[in-house]
């Protein structure tokens, strides 16, 4: 900051030099030309003919009070002169500080109410015009952002309940049959309440993100904290996702060498953890592994989730953890969620204190999630 005020210092600086010099020399010049100087006996006669107009003496009484006023108290007229001109320096000096308030205040202005204008300051303030530029920046990304997700999120809701019909349908559809042919042979009825079931735990899927759009917007996340072994966890994890990923010739593969343990809410971790497992297992290649490796650096536990599919484009990439983002931006009834898993997912990690990024370089994906080791006292 002490370098950035340089040379608005300097500047200042240099107009309060020019001031007073300027000063001195109309001082000296009243002192040497005026009363001692070449322009003494002009000045001398007019004082004395303006005293005999004004107040009617003769010469040597308008003389005698001349000699009293200038040559006698020279030293006050002096005086009283630096006065004048210092009160007149710290005019100007105060005038061209509140000159640069003023800019700030007009370029405040600008930020508060959005003003798509450039800010521009003073050449010795540009330093200030840099950051005031690059927080108007970053407020209309926000805005941008904020608009965007709105829409997404909006869009989304459009498209849910658009899709709740299709499920919703064919469960009346299908019981109404049940309900009407009574003499339905019985692998036709089994048939019709396998689909009644599926199209049911689909409708429950959908309701359920209807549900977590309103929680998202809603709750502030409240953590119950405790020692939780991450080795152990993703382990239960990986089996509980079996079945999912063996209908697609697929596994989840735990690394991890050594028990490590962080201080967490078990179930919000949890969360991450399937929201991210998820994520992976609609993305990646059928017969294919997603390796989970836990590490540990310095004060850090590392888990990294890697799976092999298509690879994400670094546009993507910077978007994909905003809410309701998806990367299948096409409206599927069979795929994809909200657009909420991976948001929430970072909310939580954020909370903990950690961190989650993601990568995706040569078909392969990795998300990397950071957390802070339970350190033994």
């Amino acid at each position: 900051m002490k370098n950035e005020f340089g040379k608005l210092k300097r500047k200042m600086i240099l107009q309060i030099i020019i001031i007073l010099i300027i000063a001195v020399a109309i001082g000296l010049f009243i002192s040497n030309v005026l009363i001692d100087g070449i322009l003494q006996a002009p000045f001398a006669d007019w004082f004395i003919r303006l005293l005999q107009n004004l107040f009617e003496i003769d010469y040597y009484a308008a003389r005698a009070t001349y000699m009293n006023l200038f040559q006698g108290n020279k030293p006050i007229w002096l005086a009283t002169g630096m006065i004048v001109l210092l009160l007149i320096i710290f005019y100007i000096a105060l005038t061209r500080f509140t000159r640069y308030f003023k800019e700030i205040n007009k370029s405040i202005h600008m930020l508060a109410e959005e003003d798509e204008k450039e800010i521009i300051l003073p050449p010795e303030l540009d330093f200030m015009e840099k950051n005031l530029n690059t927080v108007k920046g970053n407020l209309a990304k926000r805005a941008r952002d904020a608009q965007e997700a709105e829409q997404r999120k909006n869009d989304l809701v459009v498209y849910l309940a658009h899709d709740i019909k299709t499920p919703l349908t064919s469960v009346i559809g299908y019981l109404s049959l049940l309900d009407e042919a009574n003499d339905m042979p019985a692998q036709q009825r089994e048939k019709y309440v396998k689909i009644t079931l599926n199209k049911a735990n689909r409708l429950e899927e959908l309701i359920n993100e209807f549900f977590d759009i309103t929680r998202f917007n809603l709750q502030t996340i409240v953590l119950d904290k405790s020692p939780i072994n991450i080795s152990f966890m993703l382990m239960q994890m990986a089996d509980e996702f079996y079945p999912l990923l063996a209908s697609k010739g697929s596994q989840a593969v735990v690394n991890a060498g050594e028990n490590v343990t962080v201080d967490a809410d078990a179930d919000k971790l949890a969360r991450v953890f399937n929201n991210i497992l998820k994520n992976a297992m609609m993305y990646s290649d059928d017969h294919s592994t997603i390796d989970i490796d836990v590490r540990t650096e310095e004060v850090n536990a590392i888990i990294e989730f890697s799976n092999k599919g298509k690879t994400i484009p670094e546009h993507k990439l910077q978007s994909i953890f905003e809410k309701f983002y998806r990367l299948d931006e096409s409206r599927s009834s069979h795929s994809g969620g909200a657009g909420l898993g991976l948001a929430i997912a970072k909310e939580i990690v954020l909370a903990h204190d950690g961190d989650i990024t993601a990568k995706s370089e040569a078909g392969i994906t990795v998300f990397t999630v950071t957390l802070p080791i339970l350190r033994e006292s």
